[in-house]
């Protein structure tokens, strides 16, 4: 703006406010909640509260888009996803690529993470004192970006998080609630590339999050 135009913007403020200069305050939501993730993240990277940090590599975060409308949620990070430090590596998170390619969508777009943000022993044993110092962890990122819906992978992950004992195939024909936020339960692809006569079932389950988000207008 010129200074001829700002003058004359300047007088048409004051005709209708007065001495009083009223300005939009235009906020990054990006940086606001990428930032606010980060400072999170400080905050529990040594994160003591369970036995889990006694043998930890690297806590799992999360990672993707702090503004994402969409969030995925497993149950906790294997190895692979402990050395990297990222959940849904390795051949698992290229099949993971692969069908969020399928519905228009890739890792820019959502955000992913776990219940539990250290690995347990061998995977399995996960202790309920772990998920409830985790909880908490997981209740903040979710907070801090926001989401629209949450899709929650795997049988166990869904049961922890709604506490229900309900199996996988019950779990996955509806729709939860969780803090307010619209809530799905499918197959994580860990159990695809172990069973692939689950990948039919879990399309549907994606063909649904796919239409029940474009009729959200998302994309």
């Amino acid at each position: 703006m010129n200074g001829r135009l700002r003058n004359q913007w300047l007088l048409q403020q004051k005709e209708l406010y007065g001495n009083f200069l009223y300005l939009e305050k235009k906020e990054n939501i990006s940086v606001d909640r990428k930032t606010n993730l980060d400072d999170f993240k400080n905050q529990i990277n040594n994160c003591q509260n369970c036995k889990l940090s006694l043998n930890r590599k690297n806590i799992v975060f999360g990672i993707g888009n702090p503004d994402a409308d969409l969030v995925f949620i497993g149950m906790a990070p294997n190895e692979n996803e402990e050395l990297i430090g990222e959940p849904i590596v390795g051949a698992v998170g290229e099949l993971f690529d692969n069908i969020l390619k399928a519905i228009n969508l890739d890792r820019k777009n959502i955000y992913i993470l776990n219940i539990l943000k250290c690995k347990p022993p061998n995977n399995i044993n996960i202790q309920q004192d772990e998920i409830d110092q985790c909880i908490p962890h997981l209740d903040t990122q979710l907070n801090l970006i926001n989401p629209k819906l949450i899709i929650v992978l795997g049988e166990i992950a869904g049961q922890k998080l709604l506490h229900i004992d309900l199996p996988l195939n019950e779990m996955r024909k509806n729709t939860y609630q969780y803090n307010g936020i619209e809530l799905m339960v499918t197959y994580h692809p860990d159990a695809l590339i172990k069973n692939s006569n689950l990948k039919r079932p879990a399309w549907e389950d994606f063909k649904n999050m796919r239409n029940k988000y474009l009729k959200e207008d998302k994309f």
